[in-house]
Parts: C-alpha cells; sequence; structure tokens
C-alpha cells in the first residue's frame, strides 16, 4: 500500500512531464555544460516531493535543512577546506534562503554554482600545488599544520590561501617520506610482502607522484557528469534528514542491485584508482580473468577496447567509475585491455571474454575449528557472514532457488550438524547490515517462532515481523561475534539473540547503532508505471525505525555485547552516533516473547570474569591497550608536526589516521580466511565458547 500511495503523489509530480524527461535521457552522451538540465528538475522535483511526504521524521524542507544540505554539500567537494575562499562560502549562504523555494520547485542552480566555483579554485590550487611541490622546504623547521576540519577555517585572501597550500604540501611530502621508511623497516624485518609495489616497482620520485596526484583529480573532477554532480547535491539534501536517506544515480543503482545480487556480467577483476591510474586490486576466483590468467593483481589498465577490433580509449586518468562501465558488458562478448604489467614498462593488449561472475565475498562461509577441553575434542562450527544479501531481483520474478543469506546458512548448518559440531559461532564483525527479510528469515533458524522486529513509522503505526517457521536449522549453543561494524540487519539479528536469550553477544562494547529502515523508490518505476521506464536512479529513503523484541530501538547505541573484548573499532569515529543528523534512540511497547534461558546473568558474568582474566596474562591484549591510549593521545591533537624529525618519530609511534585506515581495510577484507583460530582475538572467542560449553555442561549435571 506504501508504494502504490508513494506512486500515486510522484504521478501528480510528473503530470505533463513524460515527454520532457524521455526527451532529456539523451542528457548523458558527451560532456554537457554544467548548468541544470529538464532531467535533473524532474529528478529533483521527485525525491524533494518524496522527503516531505515519506520521511520518517515528517521534518519539513524549511531553512534548516537548506543550512544542513549546504553544509553538507560544502564537505562533500571540500572536506579539509583547502580550496573554497571563506568569501566564496559566504556568498554561498547568501543564496541559502532561496534555496528552500528553488529546490521545491525542482532548481537545483545552486548546487551547480557551488560546482562550478569548485572547479575554478582547484584549478587554481593545482597551480599552488605545482609551485610548491617543486620548491625547497626547510623540513628542520617546528611548525605544524591544522589537521582537524573542525578547528581549521577557510582562507581569506590568496596570502593565506598560498600558506596553507604550502603547508599541505610540506605535509603530503612528509607522508610520501614516512610510508618509504616504514616499508624499508618491514622489509628489513621480514614483514613486507615479497610482491609489494615499493619494491618491485622502480622508485617514484615523491614529487612526480605528488604533481601527477593532484593534476589526476583535477582531470576527474572536470569529468564530473550531470548524474554525479546530481547524485551530489541531492544527497546533500536527503541526508540532512538523516545519513541514510541517499539519492542514487542509475549507475549507484545498479551497483548496489549487483551487490544485492551477489553477480554480474563482466571480467571479475576487482579495481582501485591510484594517483590516475586504474589498478588491479584483486582477481576474483573463477572469473573471466582468473581463467585467462594473464591480467594480475597491481597491473595497471591503461587503456580499453570493445570487441576484437574497437578502438583502444585511453583511461589514465579517467574516473573509475566510468572506466569500470567500459569493462563492464554483456557476457559472451569481448573486451580488450591494454596493460601495463606490475613491475614492468612495456605496455600488452589482453582480450579477454566477459561471463557472469558470482560475487563470493559477500557470501556467508564457514569452517569448523577443532579444540581439547577437559580431555575431550570440541568441534566450533564458525560461519563468517559479511552482509546479508539477497536477489530481489530474482525474488521479485519468483526464479526458483534465488540467491540468499538463510538458504546460504541453513545449508551449511547443515553440512555442521552432520559433522557433529558442538557450537556455532555466527561472525558479524565486518556485516554492515543488507536484506531486513534475511535478518528476520536468519533469526528463525536459531529460533521456534516468535517477533523478531518490530517497526514504526512516522504516523506511530507499528507493526511487527514474526518468524513463522516451525523448529530450527540450529537449536545447540550459539555465540555471536560483532564489531562497532556490525549495522542494521546485523543488529536486529544480534538483539534478537540477546532478547530470547538464545546465544552469546561477544565483540566491540557495543555495535554500529544503525536502527532505521529504507526503502527503495525506483524513480523511473514510480513515476511512469511502466516496464520500459527511463532510468532515474533511486531515493533510499528512511520510512520506518525498527526495535527488537523487548521494545529498545538500536538506533543510536546499538547492541551491547554480553562480553566485551578490547579492539581498536571501539575507539574508532565510525559508529551511528558519530554520523551528522542520525536520529535518536527510543524506546516503544515490548511485545510477548518467550525467553529460552539459553544464557541468563550469572552465566555471563562468570564467562566474562574468566575471559579478563586471560587478557590480563596476555601480551597481545594488553598491546592492544597500550594501542588504545596512544591512538587517543594522537587523536586529540589538532595540529601535525612539519618537522621531519618529530613527524617520523611521532609515526612511529603510532599513526592515527593510518590505524583507522587499516582497522576497517582489515575488518573488510574480501581475502581474509573465514576464521583465523590462531590469532589471539579469535582464540579468545574460542575460549569463551568453550567455557560456554562447560558452564552449560556445569547446569546440567546441577
Amino acid at each position: 500500500m506504501t508504494r502504490l500511495l508513494v506512486s500515486r503523489r510522484l504521478r501528480r509530480v510528473a503530470v505533463a512531464s513524460v515527454l520532457v524527461v524521455f526527451t532529456a535521457i539523451a542528457w548523458r552522451v558527451g560532456r554537457a555544460e554544467l548548468e541544470p538540465d529538464s532531467n535533473d528538475r524532474q529528478v529533483a522535483l521527485a525525491v524533494t516531493a518524496l522527503l516531505r511526504s515519506e520521511h520518517l521524521t515528517g521534518h519539513p524542507l524549511d531553512n534548516e535543512i537548506a543550512d544542513r544540505a549546504l553544509t553538507l554539500y560544502l564537505k562533500t567537494l571540500d572536506p579539509r577546506k583547502l580550496y573554497f575562499y571563506q568569501s566564496d562560502v559566504d556568498s554561498f549562504r547568501a543564496e541559502q534562503n532561496d534555496l528552500v523555494k528553488d529546490i521545491r520547485r525542482g532548481d537545483i542552480k545552486l548546487g551547480y554554482r557551488v560546482f562550478r566555483t569548485f572547479l575554478e579554485r582547484l584549478d587554481e590550487r593545482v597551480k599552488l600545488a605545482d609551485e610548491f611541490i617543486n620548491a625547497k622546504h626547510d623540513f628542520t623547521v617546528d611548525e605544524d599544520i591544522v589537521r582537524d576540519p573542525e578547528t581549521s577555517h577557510y582562507p581569506k585572501s590568496p596570502a593565506e590561501a598560498r600558506e596553507l597550500w604550502r603547508k599541505n604540501i610540506k605535509f603530503d611530502l612528509l607522508v610520501l617520506k614516512a610510508d618509504e621508511v616504514t616499508a624499508k623497516e618491514e622489509k628489513a624485518k621480514g614483514k613486507a610482502d615479497k610482491d609489494d609495489a615499493v619494491f618491485k616497482e622502480p622508485p617514484v620520485d615523491p614529487r612526480e607522484r605528488l604533481t601527477r596526484r593532484y593534476h589526476s583529480i583535477a582531470k576527474q573532477m572536470h569529468q564530473t557528469s550531470h548524474d554525479d554532480l546530481l547524485e551530489m547535491f541531492l544527497t546533500s539534501i536527503t541526508t540532512s534528514y538523516d545519513p541514510h536517506s541517499t539519492y542514487m544515480s542509475p549507475s549507484t543503482l545498479e551497483n548496489f542491485e549487483i551487490q544485492m545480487r551477489l553477480q554480474l556480467d563482466g571480467i571479475g577483476a576487482q579495481l582501485q584508482w591510484q594517483d590516475g591510474y586504474t589498478v588491479v586490486n584483486k582477481i576474483i576466483p573463477g572469473g573471466a580473468a582468473d581463467k585467462d590468467k594473464r591480467l594480475k593483481e597491481k597491473d595497471k589498465v591503461v587503456g580499453v577496447g570493445q570487441g576484437t577490433s574497437g578502438e583502444v580509449v585511453d583511461v589514465v586518468d579517467m574516473k573509475l567509475s566510468d572506466v569500470v562501465q567500459l569493462i563492464r558488458g554483456k557476457r559472451g562478448t569481448v573486451v580488450r585491455l591494454e596493460v601495463i604489467p606490475f613491475g614492468k614498462a612495456e605496455r600488452k593488449v589482453y582480450d579477454i571474454t566477459r561471463a557472469q561472475i558470482e560475487l563470493h565475498d559477500s557470501e556467508a562461509r564457514s569452517e569448523i575449528v577443532e579444540d581439547t577441553r577437559d580431555g575431550r575434542k570440541i568441534k566450533i562450527g564458525v560461519i563468517d557472514l559479511p552482509s546479508f544479501y539477497m536477489d530481489m531481483e530474482g525474488a521479485r520474478r519468483n526464479v526458483p532457488e534465488f540467491k540468499s543469506t538463510t538458504r546460504d546458512v541453513s545449508r551449511l548448518l547443515k553440512d555442521f550438524k552432520d559433522q557433529q559440531v558442538d557450537a556455532v559461532i555466527i561472525d558479524l564483525r565486518r556485516n554492515g547490515g543488507g536484506s531486513l527479510t534475511e535478518a528476520i528469515n536468519l533469526t528463525g533458524l536459531f529460533i521456534d517462532e516468535g517477533p523478531i522486529v518490530q517497526v514504526k513509522d512516522k504516523d506511530n503505526r507499528r507493526q511487527q515481523y514474526n518468524d513463522l517457521e516451525k523448529g530450527t536449522s540450529w537449536d545447540g549453543p550459539l555465540v555471536v561475534l560483532t564489531s562497532k561494524l556490525s549495522a542494521s540487519a546485523s543488529e536486529i539479528f544480534a538483539g534478537a539473540i540477546q532478547d530470547y536469550q538464545r546465544g552469546l553477544i561477544v565483540g566491540d562494547k557495543h555495535t554500529h547503532g544503525k536502527g532505521t529502515v529504507q526503502s527503495l523508490l525506483n524513480l523511473g518505476q514510480q513515476l511512469f508505471q511502466m516496464p520500459n521506464a527511463p532510468p532515474l536512479g533511486a531515493l533510499k529513503i528512511t520510512m520506518q525505525q525498527f526495535y527488537r523484541p523487548n521494545g529498545d530501538s538500536t538506533q543510536n547505541r546499538g547492541v551491547n555485547a554480553d562480553i566485551a573484548l578490547p579492539w581498536l573499532t571501539n575507539e574508532l569515529d565510525i559508529g551511528e552516533s558519530d554520523l551528522e543528523y542520525a536520529l535518536a534512540f527510543d524506546r516503544i511497547e515490548p511485545v510477548r516473547y518467550e525467553r529460552l534461558n539459553m544464557v541468563d546473568k550469572g552465566t555471563i558474568d562468570r564467562l566474562d570474569q574468566l575471559s579478563k582474566q586471560r587478557q590480563k596474562s596476555s601480551t597481545d591484549f594488553q598491546k592492544v591497550l597500550r594501542n588504545i591510549d596512544r591512538y587517543h593521545q594522537q587523536k586529540a591533537k589538532k595540529t601535525v608536526t612539519l618537522n621531519e624529525k618529530r613527524f617520523l618519530a611521532e609515526r612511529a609511534e603510532i599513526n592515527a589516521d593510518k590505524e583507522t585506515d587499516d582497522e576497517i581495510e582489515h575488518a573488510t577484507d574480501p581475502n581474509r580466511p573465514v576464521f583465523d583460530a590462531k590469532q589471539f582475538y579469535n582464540r579468545e572467542a574460542v575460549n569463551i565458547t568453550l567455557d560456554y560449553l562447560q558452564q552449560i555442561k556445569l547446569a546440567r549435571l546441577n
């Protein structure tokens, strides 16, 4: 019913505009001038109409939203305040009062004006970068640079801009020097990867590397399309309501749907942008490139041609998303890649036939860990679950055995039972969420019927979603590993398991804290209600908030661990409460559900005590605590020294920025093993599980 009402509202917005939008589909051919077009107007009208009528908060599209939107848009373009002058920002603010009435009628001219000014300033700053990259710097001088955007300010004059960029380039050069020093030290200690680019490729002069980086960034920003700009500006408006309401351009929507169904047509290579080059980050096992064997990780893709004879297009300095679109294509067709192999200078051309690729990195994987306790061999089945995925298109078309989390986990649990495991660990530490339906269905594998989650909309209408399937796939001991990266659907699952006293929650102090529900509204289909509607992207809009069976929302607070373990993710500013304009925690009436009493407070207290005793005697956990202290000390500093000796000394102790990046990269690394039982944190999780099994045994004896 909600979808039907939304469609009717949108059709009123779109009256007399069908022909306009269809003729505007020619929009994206070639490089258009940076002026709003008719397609922008229709999409903006649809998005703002939906925000006003459907968003959970019911917040009006007013001056407060306009102020938030402009602030977020400026942060998107210039997060460190390196490009705009204060006078630029003041002139934008002068137009802010007109922004509300403009966007209500679909006029987003301010978004374009801000971006045109940004490109002008970008070109000016690249010239400054060139000047200071090639200048002499005195690295013995004691001076600092402000690195905290909240305490920095936009330059007020060309002189201030020059000084800001002198320090910025000096900082960049120091970072490259520190990276080189670290790499050499790791090589000397035998820690560096034998294939590390620092040692296989000829060394690149830091000045040359920085020059290439800034010029490449400028070129890419000048390639910004109407779709890109529209997505940036409208998302600044949508995220002014809450962090999770976003506008997706047609290409972003396509990527989202690919991620949910875990398959696409292409060559099977993950790509990343590095200083203007498209670099192969990973070859997907079983994909076309993997079977072809010629394309390797760290190769640079510098040209792409279609078919066996199509012109090879130079993709150096091209936006990564555009390169990806050139490489993707219908299975069975040929794409030709011009490649600079890693560590070499000559170029080669590989012709690769595209094929269907299964994205196994995001699907459930399992491993059985064996241990011994009291002379008895114990088997623990571990399931690593990176996301709650579901092939939504397959589900809509009633495709038999469409891809889903619940189906995959059910199969793994059956295998565990066949191998007679004693306990199961579900690892959600890198699971950022996904399908609400799958979170409900997955929980149902561990409980025998009952409410899993409640939702409430802006009109305070409440609805509960139950597990309706009788029976369970696993009724034995259960441990759920979570972190601050565990969000949304992960929190529904963990919250229900905790409320039912079905299993132990172990990990960071609390999960991410995303307790809102988004609906994905395809704007083309909503507007025109026809099979071949134009690709206008989609609005992911927050329409509901979800609550645990006990009535608590997971919003902002997350799900607290029964047993918390020290780890850096606990300390990172990556939770919902760290996001701008996040909705508040609240509570509703609980629903009736039957607690299973497989975990009680006495058990948790005993297990926590045993874990803390092990942590105190663990040199690894004590090192984690020391690193956390140093991380907080460095993070508290608002400035960074530009004195080389002091800079390198501080970086040698701990690099807060790098620690954050490394921790997130490790947590989301698709190449990591299912569960490294020898790693000390995982080892402690296994020990807690073994303690839990022992407590269950003692309870039965009593």
